[in-house]
């Protein structure tokens, strides 16, 4: 319903759906997640959440939800500390459905960055719930980029991070190096510096970084996100497991 309210505003005529939740809305991935990550088609340090949130909390009454927004300064500090970039722009929406449990409250964040790297690709998929729409994403190349982006810069571990990896290399997606190399010096330990990112460097980077991981505090974070059949594969997640996902990368990538 929110995604069917923003293309209402135009707001896809500015911003393309990105991240976890369009994975598994657009493209069937598997995992929950807990926002709705937006990327601006261009970078604009003068976006506003406002008029589309408007929009949001019309739409949503029309379907009996009573929405209540919160902006990034009111958010739990939990939230903020997960706004890593300093260029996103983020609200959360508490949601509740009229005379049902008036008491609980649904949460879901909004997050979109305003300022990002050069170099994705967009496409459009029509959904049907509540009725026909448009959404404009990013292509799965470009959203694997950020993704990797992600792991090899986020401060903190996110198991979610690593099953999202797992996801495209058995899609058989590669990411766009030119994007991952602009987006890893605009933020993130190769912020600013002349890194050439190209196969051999990326493979070489993720090996280091698999070796350095707890495996077992990975898979603890992203085990309440899955549904229990997938659950039991975690077991698998090891040092040795990602060496060979990473193989499989290398092939992706056109390595030797």
């Amino acid at each position: 319903i929110i995604l069917f309210a923003l293309w209402r505003a135009d707001f896809f005529e500015v911003a393309a759906f990105q991240g976890g939740t369009s994975l598994r809305i657009l493209h069937g991935m598997n995992r929950f997640s807990e926002d709705i990550d937006f990327i601006l088609r261009e970078p604009n340090p003068e976006f506003q959440w406002q008029p589309h949130l408007d929009k949001i909390a019309e739409t949503c009454e029309e379907f009996g939800i009573a929405p209540e927004v919160l902006d990034k300064q009111r958010m739990d500090s939990n939230v903020q500390a997960a706004l890593v970039k300093d260029t996103s722009i983020a609200n959360q929406l508490n949601l509740r459905f009229y005379d049902q449990s008036p008491g609980q409250k649904l949460t879901i964040k909004l997050e979109i960055d305003a300022n990002p790297p050069a170099g994705s690709d967009f496409e459009y998929t029509y959904l049907s719930f509540p009725v026909d729409y448009e959404v404009c994403h990013q292509d799965l190349s470009s959203n694997f980029s950020l993704k990797m982006h992600a792991l090899l810069c986020r401060p903190y571990l996110k198991g979610r991070d690593w099953y999202d990896f797992n996801w495209y290399i058995a899609q058989g997606i590669s990411p766009k190096i030119e994007l991952l190399q602009h987006a890893l010096v605009q933020w993130g330990p190769w912020e600013g510096q002349d890194v050439k990112v190209d196969c051999a460097w990326l493979v070489d980077t993720l090996r280091d970084k698999m070796t350095s991981i707890d495996w077992r505090d990975a898979a603890a974070d992203v085990e309440r996100f899955l549904k229990p059949i997938e659950q039991k594969s975690l077991s698998l997640w090891s040092e040795r497991f990602y060496l060979h996902k990473l193989e499989r990368l290398n092939e992706l990538l056109g390595g030797k």
